[in-house]
């Protein structure tokens, strides 16, 4: 029975999994939006979310709060950048859009992205097709019609 168990272990001890989980955070701070599976999305939007609260109210003193969970230029960009961004807004900064499923092992794929970005397109998952070589058509030159040989007359010799 799972009492009082939180969180998801993803098949990895917990270095791994902290390492992952602020991976994860960080490039979706400096990326804006990052597809990775379902399921890490979900876990790491509120953590996110929970980050960029921190950083509203604590201001220029949240980044000792923000250090252990995202790399240096990341809890820069929370701060000074996002913070700012969802001063108005009370939670929901991130959205997760679902895709379909991975055609390599069938894992449920996600965007995270955060909820006021400028383009709210969602992107077309594309196949990957194996790369075909394509040959260009030969040139061809109109070619002069080649002149007759001329035979020389050879005078037999008569005898």
């Amino acid at each position: 029975m799972r009492k009082q168990v939180f969180g998801r272990k993803f098949k990895r001890d917990a270095n791994e999994r902290k390492a992952l989980l602020k991976g994860l955070m960080t490039d979706l701070v400096l990326k804006e939006s990052i597809q990775t599976t379902e399921e890490k999305a979900k876990a790491i939007k509120g953590q996110v979310e929970k980050l960029v609260t921190k950083a509203k109210r604590k201001g220029e003193h949240a980044e000792s709060l923000l250090q252990p969970y995202l790399s240096v230029a990341a809890y820069r960009k929370v701060i000074n950048d996002l913070s700012k961004r969802f001063a108005d807004r009370p939670g929901g900064y991130t959205r997760i859009v679902k895709l379909g499923q991975r055609f390599g092992d069938n894992a449920k794929m996600a965007i995270i992205e955060w909820v006021d970005k400028t383009s709210a397109v969602v992107p077309v998952v594309e196949k990957k097709v194996k790369a075909v070589k394509v040959v260009a058509p030969k040139k061809t030159v109109a070619k002069k019609p080649a002149a007759k040989p001329v035979k020389k007359a050879v005078k037999k010799a008569s005898k």
